[in-house]
């Protein structure tokens, strides 16, 4: 494999050809995001090729169907070829949920769970979320911002090229509108893609703590707005939960989403059951969570387009002893995503490799299934299944290469890492 190029001198190559690769996953299959026994379909092939231009695959497949393609014979004299053979070569993953934009550890919070505390309870002790708050506001711009990049070279170094990032520790207009623009500033230092969350609605802060109405109130009218002028987001999130906004109050703030054109990804069901009818009328992206489901949210979620979102991490780290149902979930053909939810609290890795054992091992979700769900249905969970997600021509050539001899291998060895390159948009990222 080549020596990474560092982010200071990479520049987009004439062409890139990657051949003699053990094993190459290349997801492809048909539009939209894959459900029930499509979910099983990755396309894994043998001693494969891909051929990238201007930082797209143009083509993908058996070494020698991809050497005969005219376009390489023409140009096969400008290229850069690279053996990968030893390789297992895949769609870099798409993690579609976290939270970066925080300054330290909740150490104290951890502390008190091992000792027995639940969630609720260390939240009611001043601990969760709004732990997080005072660091936030207090931080500068430039500090967040360094601490969101160093999380986007952690999850590079794992085979993440897409992330989406969350605002939602400051919960005031100036520390929300500062956390969103250090996602932004992160953004534009890293070689992959990020998309923006304002998850203004994430907790309320203690000022409103006797009137949570009148927090909401300030969200729909001042953040929001400034927040869709100043064009800092892509998508909007609440946490719907019995600890954080209740469903009237979620529906408010989606409403007003709408009427700014920001697509919409909720929190939901991770603690208690919230009925999924009312939420799904608002057709987010994608629904998070969701530990606590009825039969009929899992209808509900078959038949629509919103994204199941699992995130095995912060079970995990909670050490609750029920996962999301993503037997079920598939089983009823709802598409299923799986994301690390990194935040300081309840999933402090950013490890996608960690969330496909998990799912296995927790959620017996096959490895294909896992696989799936961190690749091309993360990538639809963010809109971007048109460029992401897959190794198909036309598609951006971001890529993920591991020391493996087996694809199956990523969710064997888990709290290892077996990422020996990555490339986005066609170009190598350097790996520290």
């Amino acid at each position: 494999m080549a020596k990474a190029k560092t982010a200071e001198t990479a520049r987009p190559e004439p062409g890139v050809l990657l051949h003699r690769i053990s094993q190459l996953v290349t997801m492809s299959g048909e539009p939209g995001p894959r459900r029930g026994r499509q979910m099983r379909e990755i396309n894994v092939v043998e001693d494969a090729a891909v051929l990238i231009s201007g930082g797209r695959i143009a083509a993908a497949g058996e070494s020698r169907e991809v050497l005969r393609n005219p376009w390489l014979k023409e140009h096969r004299a400008e290229l850069v070829e690279l053996d990968c053979r030893g390789k297992v070569v895949l769609p870099g993953f798409v993690d579609s949920h976290t939270h970066p934009v925080f300054v330290a550890p909740r150490l104290i919070d951890f502390e008190k769970r091992v000792s027995g505390a639940n969630y609720e309870e260390i939240a009611a002790a001043g601990g969760g979320i709004r732990a997080s708050m005072e660091g936030v506001r207090a931080a500068s711009e430039a500090t967040l911002a360094d601490h969101v990049f160093s999380a986007l070279r952690q999850a590079q170094s794992q085979g993440t090229t897409t992330l989406e990032a969350k605002s939602g520790y400051g919960l005031d207009a100036a520390s929300e509108i500062k956390s969103l623009k250090a996602i932004r500033r992160a953004a534009a230092q890293w070689q992959g893609t990020v998309l923006a969350t304002f998850l203004g609605a994430h907790a309320t802060p203690p000022e409103f703590k006797e009137d949570p109405d009148k927090y909401v109130e300030l969200l729909c009218t001042e953040i929001l707005p400034k927040v869709a002028r100043q064009k800092l987001a892509r998508y909007v999130d609440v946490f719907c939960e019995r600890v954080a906004f209740t469903l009237e109050q979620t529906e408010r703030i989606l409403r007003e989403a709408e009427r700014y054109g920001l697509r919409s990804r909720v929190h939901v069901g991770q603690l208690t059951n919230t009925p999924l009818a009312t939420i799904l009328a608002h057709n987010p992206l994608s629904a998070d969570h969701l530990d606590c489901l009825e039969k009929a949210d899992m209808a509900a979620l078959a038949a629509g387009e919103t994204v199941a979102t699992l995130l095995p991490g912060a079970n995990y780290f909670l050490a609750t002893k029920k996962y999301p149902p993503a037997r079920k979930l598939i089983d009823a053909g709802a598409p299923v995503a799986l994301a690390t939810d990194y935040n300081p609290g309840t999933s402090p890795t950013i490890s996608m490799p960690m969330m496909l054992s998990l799912a296995c091992t927790q959620m017996r979700m096959t490895v294909e299934e896992a696989l799936t769900a961190a690749t091309i249905n993360g990538a639809h969970a963010l809109e971007l299944g048109e460029r992401k997600g897959s190794v198909e021509a036309g598609k951006d050539a971001d890529l993920a290469f591991f020391e493996l001899d087996d694809y199956r291998e990523l969710a064997y060895w888990f709290g290892g890492n077996h990422c020996a390159a990555v490339m986005m948009g066609g170009r190598f990222a350097d790996m520290f």
